[in-house]
């Protein structure tokens, strides 16, 4: 079998393949005698009826038909292998007829493939990353956001102002334009925090000032747009409130003491608190600044690629996304409403957010064979083998040739490559300690879910 590969534009190859007239032949001779014995033809044994009685029975092209198919089917992934191509996507085949007895056979395929691309430098990414182990600020605001599980309201004096820092009890009446009362939004006491997203900032706006046993009496067109839990019901609605201010509330946080850390907490004292904090902090960070560490660095490669991205290749990272996060939703048994209602997003905004996140995927992919290219890392043919054996498979060879006869098994090679290549990413890093958190310049999509977890991690450890 001889093979020509030709580069085309966008990334394309048209792969021409010529195959013997000898290999033909004897698949053309094999096919004949499969058919011979797969079929009944009248007058002959099974397996003895000749060419003729076949074609005659079955067609003058059947065999051909059969033999041209099964020898692109058979010579694809075998080329893929051989050449070192990376497909993206499925293939494109020309209209190469049928074999004929004594010749050889060519056919043609266009696929859309990997490109080589380049970064911008190849110097060692600058990370940025929090300190190993537990800082004292870090314990301090731990230790805060368990006094703020133990808050207690109390009541302020009656001259006491509401203060957007404050908290009031209040009596509410709302009624709609007829003068019905909406249920969902009365009740004669319901404590309050200003800026909580309850209600919205203007009915915060109408009560502010109010004190012990004042009345407020005001209007509002809720938006249609309205995002305050309680008002959304009624949105593009107008409103009446009577609101009357029962009490101002002071927030009052526990006192950080031995007997509190003993009594509440179940420590011994305040220093086994911040020494217990302290550990789970440690551990946290091991487990999550190699992460962050990974993280950063590829977001840096990936800023590095010169050159665009397959549309096939980022296609096909989205379709990755989305079979693996619905896989794990049906393992949580969640619906997928269910999960657009605790993010809060719509799915069209589902949709972006997956698009993004593939085109980013795909960068980063190409960024680390870029790396790789420029170091000169490989991957051997043991290392591939390993993979096989690493996923405790009963026959790892056989599932290895199973992978190299289906044209897949560079996608086993890609991947030791990139994972060597972050390892050598990574070993090069310059890590700079700083505090991250004091870093508010640049926010990050995803930081206020981590902080949300770190604490609920932290708190669930000190419990």
């Amino acid at each position: 079998m001889e093979t020509k590969v030709e580069a085309l534009e966008d990334s394309r190859v048209q792969v021409t393949v010529t195959i013997d007239a000898k290999d033909v032949d004897a698949r053309i001779k094999r096919t004949y005698k499969e058919f011979a014995q797969r079929y009944n033809f009248p007058g002959f044994r099974k397996g003895k009826a000749p060419r003729p009685v076949i074609d005659n029975a079955l067609g003058a092209e059947a065999v051909l038909a059969t033999v041209s198919e099964d020898l692109v089917n058979d010579a694809y992934p075998q080329v893929v292998e051989a050449e070192a191509l990376c497909p993206v996507g499925r293939p494109e085949f020309g209209d190469a007829g049928l074999v004929e007895g004594g010749k050889p056979y060519e056919f043609t395929f266009t696929v859309e493939v990997k490109p080589e691309l380049t970064l911008s430098s190849y110097d060692p990414v600058a990370v940025e990353l929090p300190p190993e182990g537990a800082t004292d600020a870090e314990v301090e605001e731990q230790i805060e956001t368990l006094r703020g599980h133990y808050t207690t309201f109390e009541d302020a004096s009656a001259a006491t102002k509401l203060k957007p820092e404050n908290f009031v009890d209040i009596a509410v009446v709302a009624k709609d334009a007829d003068g019905k009362e909406l249920e969902g939004l009365c009740s004669e006491s319901r404590l309050y925090g200003p800026g909580s997203g309850m209600f919205s900032e203007a009915f915060d706006e109408e009560i502010m000032g109010v004190k012990k046993g004042q009345v407020r009496e005001f209007t509002l067109d809720v938006p249609a747009d309205e995002e305050a839990v309680l008002l959304a019901p009624y949105a593009g609605q107008k409103v009446q409130f009577e609101v009357t201010c029962n009490v101002v509330k002071k927030k009052e946080l526990p006192e950080v003491t031995d007997e509190w850390a003993k009594d509440t907490m179940g420590f011994e004292d305040v220093a086994d608190l911040r020494e217990r904090i302290a550990e789970s902090i440690t551990a946290q960070k091991a487990d999550i600044l190699p992460r962050m560490k990974e993280n950063a660095s590829l977001e840096q490669l990936a800023e590095r690629l010169e050159g665009e991205v397959p549309a096939g290749m980022v296609e096909e990272a989205e379709t990755s996304l989305l079979q693996d996060f619905f896989t794990q939703l049906q393992r949580q048994g969640m619906s997928f409403d269910t999960y657009l209602m605790q993010l809060g997003i719509t799915s069209d905004q589902f949709k972006e957010d997956v698009k993004a996140q593939a085109l980013d995927n795909a960068k980063q992919e190409l960024a680390l064979e870029a790396w790789a290219r420029h170091y000169g890392i490989a991957a051997t043919p043991e290392e591939v083998s390993e993979e096989f054996v690493k996923a405790g498979l009963p026959d790892p060879a056989a599932v290895e040739k199973e992978w190299r006869d289906s044209g897949r098994l560079h996608l086993i090679r890609e991947g030791v490559i990139r994972s060597k290549a972050m390892d050598d990413v990574m070993d090069k890093a310059v890590v700079t300690e700083v505090d991250l958190s004091a870093k508010e310049d640049k926010p990050k999509k995803s930081s206020k879910k981590k902080t949300a977890k770190a604490e609920a991690d932290s708190e669930e450890a000190a419990e």
